[in-house]
């Protein structure tokens, strides 16, 4: 069974000189939640887990999960470059209620394919809820290969792959290696009609923090075999999603959030604000498409 089927809304977390906003934060939960999300994804690379403490994890863990309050499905990220670490955490996670992990691979270190076998299946087997395994060569130098997603598609808590690879042939090649094994969820947004043509179940987010509702619109029209309206909304979203990473995620889309009433706050160090230039252009393009006046 899918943990979730279309939208999940890789959460930022709002921010302010005291840590964690938790105030914003429970608005911005149910901000993506009316807005039709079908799961939130907490401490992902949208979040700045690696800028936090074990502690403030923690608190941002228990936090989502009791605000929530069952509504869709809570999915928190724990992957580390320390096996041992990931382990720690995903007990932790599992612990404080979450209904899923999303383990990215482990970077820096830069292991091998036998290493990634070796790292998730040391996770998958200390815990007893499901995995997603977050593959994104571009931030950690490792790529998940399909032939090792498929071997990974084996262990009964590994359910799901979120692929933010931007090569179109190594995503073509993992749906058609693990359709059947693992769901496969869209890692990019401006991917994700493509993916779902291939046979993907929906998106990991960033765009949902800000119009939930437009991205929902997007995977129910795929779900709906409307692939035609679907790609006029996603072409729609276009100027969107590339504003939204006009510099590195999550800094555009904490000003995004802003914009609409949700006070985000600043990035962590060694993430700045948004520069003035790209802050004025993002406005243009929110108020081009109508998400503010």
């Amino acid at each position: 069974m899918s943990i979730f089927k279309g939208v999940g809304v890789a959460l930022v977390t709002p921010m302010d000189e005291n840590g964690i906003n938790l105030t914003e934060y429970g608005k911005l939960i149910d901000h993506v939640i009316n807005g039709g999300a079908k799961a939130i994804f907490v401490g992902g690379t949208t979040g700045e887990p690696c800028t936090m403490t074990t502690e403030e994890r923690i608190q941002m863990f228990r936090f989502a999960v009791k605000h929530t309050a069952k509504r869709v499905p809570v999915i928190i990220g724990t992957g580390s470059n320390n096996t041992a670490n990931a382990v720690e955490m995903s007990k932790i996670a599992e612990r404080e209620g979450a209904d899923g992990l999303l383990v990215v691979t482990p970077y820096y270190n830069k292991c091998t394919q036998n290493g990634l076998i070796a790292h998730y299946t040391a996770i998958a087997d200390a815990v007893n809820i499901p995995l997603v395994l977050y593959n994104v060569p571009t931030r950690t130098g490792v790529r998940i290969q399909p032939a090792t997603a498929l071997k990974l598609s084996e262990h009964p808590n590994i359910a799901a792959i979120k692929d933010a690879s931007e090569n179109i042939d190594d995503l073509l090649e993992m749906c058609r290696v693990c359709r059947g094994k693992l769901d496969i969820y869209s890692g990019n947004d401006s991917y994700t009609v493509f993916l779902m043509a291939l046979g993907a179940i929906g998106v990991v987010s960033v765009v949902a923090n800000v119009v939930p509702d437009r991205m929902t619109a997007v995977t129910d029209a795929c779900f709906a075999g409307d692939f035609a309206k679907a790609r006029e909304l996603a072409f729609n979203l276009d100027p969107l999603a590339k504003a939204l990473f006009c510099e590195v995620n999550p800094i555009p889309t904490k000003k995004a959030l802003e914009y609409i009433g949700i006070k985000a706050g600043k990035p962590r160090m060694p993430l700045t604000e948004l520069e003035p230039a790209h802050a004025e252009s993002l406005k243009k393009v929110m108020t081009d498409l109508g998400i503010i006046g």
